[in-house]
């Protein structure tokens, strides 16, 4: 049987950030909304599964913590991405995640296209939507990160601020919380895996290719770039193995399933949100 040709799109170290962020994201919003919704009768449950309401707190705070510090050193990391010697190319070139006037070109494509009125835009190695899923991160994290540090050490924020900001700190806290959670599992969910060119799943970031023919049909602006360079000989790589398969389709599945979950149950309970 002839093998699909892939092309290699993310490296070991990208996937790796984004397995660090599935999980750190579910616990975290496991855990949220297990004390969010504790006046409720599926909210003591999903306490006691996590161990507790002083348990689910606990590892709230932690794995709030470490993702603190896997932000701040995949920042570190982007830096290190950066061609010092030329910045203004990897900034600003093709292979650049920094959002430019040519993704607010392709979005006006795009709403032509779905209105039957224009052609599709010719996306290249970064989408404009991939390109807000990606720095959605960096406004939304500072924010928890601020926000949670406060309310996890009130005291000594007390000292700096008046004691009223850690209402507001709660707030804030909650309210980006509901919004990253309704972004991930509905937005992000549908686009990266349940739109028709996806389905069943995208296995981009688990693979860390795509297929030759996905290549030309999704990204023919990035097909072209590299085939213009010469590097799309270089790009191949070999496709993932069966058994490698059959784990990320596990995993992803029940990671979706997870997620899901959570947020219908926070939607059928969203009038019993309590501030504990």
């Amino acid at each position: 049987m002839m093998q699909t040709t892939r092309i290699k799109r993310f490296s070991i170290l990208d996937r790796g950030f984004h397995l660090f962020l599935i999980l750190t994201f579910l616990t975290q919003t496991a855990t949220g909304f297990s004390r969010l919704f504790f006046s409720t009768g599926w909210g003591k449950n999903l306490n006691g599964v996590l161990g507790g309401y002083e348990t689910t707190i606990l590892i709230h705070k932690w794995v709030g913590t470490l993702m603190i510090w896997g932000f701040i050193f995949h920042t570190i990391y982007l830096l290190t991405r950066i061609d010092w010697k030329n910045p203004g190319k990897s900034l600003f070139g093709p292979d650049s995640l920094l959002p430019n006037f040519q993704d607010i070109k392709h979005l006006w494509q795009q709403i032509l296209w779905f209105l039957g009125i224009g052609s599709p835009p010719k996306i290249g190695r970064w989408a404009y939507w991939e390109k807000f899923d990606y720095w959605a991160v960096y406004w939304g994290m500072p924010l928890l990160a601020i926000t949670g540090i406060m309310l996890m050490y009130p005291i000594v924020a007390s000292r700096y601020v008046p004691g009223w900001t850690l209402n507001i700190a709660v707030l804030l806290h909650r309210a980006e919380a509901i919004l990253a959670v309704s972004y991930i599992f509905i937005v992000h969910f549908f686009v990266g895996h349940l739109k028709p060119s996806s389905f069943p799943m995208n296995e981009a970031m688990f693979a860390g290719s795509i297929s030759m023919e996905e290549l030309k049909e999704e990204k023919p602006a990035w097909f072209d770039q590299l085939k213009d360079e010469a590097k799309l000989e270089t790009a191949k790589v070999k496709p993932p193995t069966l058994v490698y398969k059959i784990i990320y389709f596990i995993f992803g599945y029940a990671a979706l399933g997870f997620g899901v979950y959570l947020l219908v149950n926070g939607i059928i309970y969203s009038r019993y949100i309590t501030l504990h």
